[in-house]
């Protein structure tokens, strides 16, 4: 009884890492697998979050067994507000908005690894957006089709009916489609410009950049099996 009034339940925390690009059904998947977490439900969780994706900040977590899908999402928007603040700045002197700046970063999250090739992909790619041209990322398609991987998409892939479909539509997805990190939001709004307005990255997770759609397909029979 002494326990319950004054909150002591003896429970430990759990530590939990939320990787950087995961969106909000593979954070429910995480916990989901966390069979410590006996309170959460991850349908509940996806659901909740529906309109947060791209703002559940990606970090390392302590969480007590009990917690709930409510509450998981709480402190990790709460997270996301304090962490971004170290940014405010650096955002605000690129001069688009935040929600822009998070839904582009959630994609340069997922299209590079490296602080170069995301800078550069940044440039890339917000010169399409600028130009009005379709951004063409293939990493979208989790939210169209479930595929994450290039090489698992087909020419009918591209021409699925889809807001999410960004080969089809211009401009950013109606919502970001993971949870970019710091570092990508980062990069995001420090574009390298360039001449380039093609990449694709090999096997090995080289990049190789392309001015016409021509040398584009040029590097796809190249560097692609």
């Amino acid at each position: 009884a002494w326990r319950f009034s004054h909150s002591r339940y003896d429970l430990k925390n759990i530590r939990i890492t939320i990787p950087e690009g995961f969106n909000s059904a593979e954070i429910a998947e995480l916990f989901s697998k966390e069979k410590k977490f006996t309170h959460f439900d991850a349908k509940e969780f996806v659901s909740l979050v529906a309109k947060y994706e791209g703002y559940l900040f990606p970090d390392t977590y302590l969480f007590l067994p009990n917690i709930t899908a409510d509450d998981v999402m709480d402190i990790m928007l709460s997270n996301y507000q304090k962490r971004i603040e170290t940014l405010a700045g650096e955002i605000k002197a690129f001069g688009r908005p935040v929600k822009d700046v998070i839904n582009m970063a959630s994609i340069i999250e997922e299209e590079a690894r490296t602080a170069e090739t995301r800078e550069i992909i940044a440039g890339i790619l917000w010169k399409r957006f600028d130009q009005g041209m379709p951004l063409q990322v293939d990493s979208a398609f989790v939210f169209v089709n479930g595929k994450k991987r290039s090489s698992d998409l087909t020419l009918e892939d591209l021409k699925i009916d889809s807001p999410y479909n960004t080969y089809v539509n211009r401009g950013l997805p109606p919502t970001p489609i993971s949870n970019p990190g710091l570092d990508a939001i980062r990069d995001t709004v420090h574009p390298i410009a360039t001449k380039y307005y093609f990449y694709l990255s090999d096997d090995e997770g080289n990049m190789h950049y392309a001015v016409t759609h021509d040398e584009h397909v040029a590097n796809k029979e190249k560097y692609l099996r």
